[in-house]
C-alpha cells in the first residue's frame, strides 16, 4: 500500500476517535466506562496489564516489555507488583517519586521511554481513553468541577473517588463562560503526546544558577498584565511548565539527584499532596506519575547528604540491574544490530552468544559455595540444566549477592566493539573470534577499568573462547554426521534395547544368527561415559531411563530422541567421538583428494542450509576446528 494512503487512513482513524460534548454527556460515558476516570498510576498499571501477563513458574512476565527489555523479568515484576499495582489501588506508595536505579546502559531510559510511548498508544484505545475540560492548558479532569460537598454522593452513585481541586483558570472560566453551569462545560477526548506536550513531559535540569523554576511550574505572561490588571489573574499565567503539561499522565525527571533542592520540593509536594504552588494562586492539583533515574554512585552520594533526609522517605527506589541471562543478552545485541546500519553484515552463528557469555561473566559475583564455579552459575541463571543442581539452588545463588548485576560490562561497549570489528575488517562476515579479539583490544581503551579488573576480564575472554571452541567442534561434527537424526535414532534404539534387557535380566537375540546373547555392556558404557555416568551409577541411570519410557507409555506418548536431555547429550557426544578422526583428517588436509573435497563441500552446504552460516563463515569455521583438533 502507498505510504500516502496509509497516512490518509491514519488521519481518518484519528478523526473517528475524537469526541466533544457537554459535561452532562461525559457523565454518561463515565457511567458506562468508569475506567475513563482512573488515576494516572492506575492508567499505567492497566496499560501494562492489558498488554498481557504470562505466569512462568510462579514468576510473571509482562508482554508490554517483551519487545525492548530482556532478562529483567524479576526487576520488572517487582516494579509492577510493588509500585504500579498498589499505586493503582490508591495505596500510599503512589505518593512517592519513583526512582529507577541501575548501572549505565542497563535499560532505565528504555523502560521510561516504553512507558511514555505506551501511554501515547494506550490513550488511543477504548480502555485508555481519557477526557479533559476543553481549552484547559493542563487538560484537567472534568470531575474536578463536582463540588466537594457532593463528592460522597457522586461516589455512591458512580463508585468513583474524586481527588483534587479545580484549577484557578477553570474556576474563572466556569463562572465567566458558563455562568456556573457545570453540566454545560465542554469536555473533549484528549490523546497523550510528548511532542504536543499533552500528558507526557520530560524535565532535564541545566545549570542550577540559571535554570528557572518556571520550567517546572509555568510562569507569568507579563505582556497580559495590562489587559487583565493583575499578576494573580489566572489568565495572565502560562500553565506551560512540565508539571502542568504532564498532568493526567507521567513526567520523566532526568538527573533528578543533581537538581537544585527547590525543584525537588515541588516534586515532593506534588507526589505527597497531589498539588504544587505556581505563581500567586492557590495550590494547583495535578495527577501524574513522576519517574526519575540515576546510577548507584549518584544515589549513594545523595542519601549520604543529611540535607536530603526528608526526601529519602518520599522516594521509592527500584533497582534495575543488568540482565544476567546469556540468551537474553544475545537478544539485546540482536536488537541493537537490527536497529543499526550494519544489519546487512553476516554475523556467524554463536558470535553474539559468545560475546554475551563474556559480558554476563563480568556481571556475576563469585559463588560463595565452593562446589560451583562461574560457568555453572551462568548456565543455571540461563535456565540450563546442570547435573546436581535444581531450581532451589538457583534461588539460593541469587540471594547470595544483593547487588549482583549492578556492575560489569554494559551492552553498548559490546556493540561498539562489534561495530569496530565490522568497520575494521571491511568484509560482510564476522565470527566469534573476531568479536572476542575486538573485546580484548577494547579493554585497554576502556577508561573505567582498573588493571586488576582488566586481568579478570581477560580471564573471562579466555573462558568464553574455550566455550566457543566446544561449540565450534560440536557444530562441525554435527554437520559431518550424514543423516544425523537417523544415526542418532538408530544408536539410541540400540541402546534402549540393551538397557531394557539389562534391567529385566533378560537375553537379547542376535539379528544375524538368531542366537541369544547378553546385553552389550561395552556399547552401553561407551554412551554413558560421554556424560560422566560412573560404573557405580550406571544401574540407577538405566533404571531411570526405563521408568521414563514407562511413564511416556502410560500417557500414550512415544519416547523419542528428544525425550531425555542427558541421554540425547550422551548420544550426540558418542556420535561426535566416533567421527572425530574423520573430521580431523578432512579439515586439516591442505590438498584434499576428491573424496575429502566432496565431504568438505557437503559439510559446508549443510552448515549453510541447516545452521545459518554463509560460505565465508562456514569455511572459516572448518579451518578453525581443523586447527583445534590438530593441537
Amino acid at each position: 500500500m502507498d505510504i500516502l494512503k496509509k497516512i490518509e487512513m491514519y488521519r481518518q482513524d484519528e478523526e473517528k476517535l475524537k469526541w466533544e460534548g457537554t459535561f452532562r454527556e461525559y457523565l454518561e460515558i463515565v457511567k458506562e466506562q468508569p475506567w475513563v476516570a482512573q488515576s494516572a498510576h492506575s492508567r499505567v498499571y492497566n496499560m501494562i496489564k492489558d498488554a498481557g501477563i504470562e505466569n512462568d513458574k510462579s514468576k510473571k512476565r509482562y508482554s508490554f516489555f517483551n519487545s525492548q527489555l530482556f532478562g529483567l523479568e524479576e526487576a520488572l515484576e517487582r516494579l509492577v507488583e510493588e509500585y504500579f499495582h498498589p499505586a493503582a489501588k490508591r495505596l500510599d506508595v503512589r505518593k512517592r517519586i519513583l526512582l529507577l536505579m541501575g548501572p549505565v546502559s542497563g535499560g532505565k531510559s528504555t523502560l521510561v521511554t516504553m512507558l511514555k510511548r505506551g501511554l501515547e498508544a494506550y490513550s488511543h484505545t477504548d480502555r485508555g481513553a481519557i477526557y479533559a475540560i476543553k481549552g484547559c492548558p493542563m487538560h484537567e479532569d472534568p470531575l474536578h468541577m463536582i463540588p466537594h460537598h457532593l463528592r460522597k454522593d457522586f461516589y455512591d452513585e458512580y463508585g468513583i473517588r474524586i481527588e483534587g481541586n479545580l484549577s484557578p483558570l477553570n474556576m474563572m472560566r466556569l463562572e465567566q463562560e458558563y455562568g456556573g453551569r457545570i453540566e454545560d462545560v465542554i469536555v473533549e477526548r484528549i490523546f497523550f503526546s510528548e511532542d504536543k506536550r499533552t500528558g507526557i513531559g520530560t524535565f532535564s535540569p541545566s545549570d542550577p544558577k540559571s535554570q528557572d523554576i518556571a520550567d517546572l511550574t509555568g510562569s507569568i505572561d507579563f505582556s497580559t498584565i495590562a489587559e487583565y490588571g493583575s499578576e494573580s489573574d489566572p489568565r495572565a499565567y502560562r500553565f506551560d511548565g512540565e508539571l502542568n503539561k504532564a498532568n493526567r499522565g507521567m513526567m520523566e525527571f532526568q538527573e533528578m539527584l543533581k537538581c537544585d533542592e527547590k525543584f525537588l520540593w515541588h516534586l515532593l509536594s506534588l507526589t505527597q499532596e497531589g498539588n504544587f504552588k505556581a505563581g500567586r494562586f492557590a495550590l494547583i492539583s495535578a495527577d501524574e506519575l513522576i519517574v526519575a533515574h540515576t546510577n548507584e554512585t549518584e544515589y549513594r552520594s545523595f542519601i549520604s547528604n543529611k540535607k536530603n533526609e526528608a526526601l529519602h522517605s518520599r522516594i521509592i527506589v527500584m533497582p534495575i540491574p543488568y540482565n544476567l541471562k546469556v540468551s537474553e543478552e544475545e537478544k539485546i545485541y540482536d536488537k541493537m544490530i537490527r536497529e543499526s546500519d550494519v544489519n546487512d553484515v553476516h554475523i556467524a552463528p554463536h558470535t553474539l552468544r559468545v560475546a554475551a557469555m563474556f559480558t554476563i561473566l563480568t556481571r556475576l559475583k563469585d559463588p560463595k559455595k565452593g562446589d560451583i564455579d562461574l560457568i555453572k552459575k551462568m548456565r543455571l541463571y540461563d535456565g540450563e540444566s546442570v547435573e546436581g543442581y535444581n531450581r532451589a539452588d538457583v534461588e539460593e545463588l541469587k540471594k547470595e549477592h544483593q547487588d549482583e548485576g549492578m556492575s560489569g560490562i554494559d551492552p553498548r561497549y559490546v556493540i561498539n566493539r562489534i561495530s569496530s570489528t565490522i568497520i575494521r575488517k571491511e568484509v560482510k562476515t564476522i565470527n566469534a573470534l573476531d568479536v572476542l579479539r575486538s573485546l580484548k583490544e577494547g579493554l585497554d581503551q576502556h577508561p573505567s577499568i582498573t588493571a586488576e579488573t582488566r586481568e579478570r576480564y581477560l580471564n573471562y575472554i579466555s573462558i568464553a573462547r574455550k566455550e566457543y571452541d566446544d561449540i565450534a567442534k560440536k557444530e562441525v561434527q554435527k554437520a559431518f554426521v550424514y543423516s544425523y537424526e537417523e544415526s542418532a535414532k538408530t544408536l539410541m534404539d540400540n541402546y534402549l534395547d540393551n538397557v531394557e534387557a539389562y534391567c529385566n535380566k533378560a537375553k537379547m537375540r542376535d539379528q544375524l544368527t538368531g542366537e541369544e546373547i547378553n546385553p552389550d555392556e561395552k556399547l552401553m558404557r561407551s554412551i554413558e561415559e560421554q556424560i560422566g555416568i560412573s560404573e557405580n551409577a550406571k544401574k540407577a541411570f538405566r533404571e531411570e531411563i526405563l521408568i521414563r519410557i514407562s511413564a511416556y507409555a502410560r500417557k500414550g506418548k512415544r519416547f523419542d530422541y528428544n525425550s531425555h536431555d542427558r541421554l540425547r547429550e550422551a548420544i550426540q557426544k558418542k556420535l561426535f567421538a566416533d567421527l572425530k578422526d574423520v573430521v580431523k583428517i578432512t579439515t586439516s588436509t591442505k590438498t584434499p583428494d576428491e573424496t575429502q573435497l566432496k565431504k568438505i563441500n557437503n559439510v559446508v552446504a549443510r552448515l549453510i542450509d541447516e545452521h545459518g552460516y554463509n560460505s565465508t563463515s562456514a569455511n572459516e569455521l572448518l579451518r578453525y576446528v581443523g586447527s583445534l583438533l590438530n593441537r
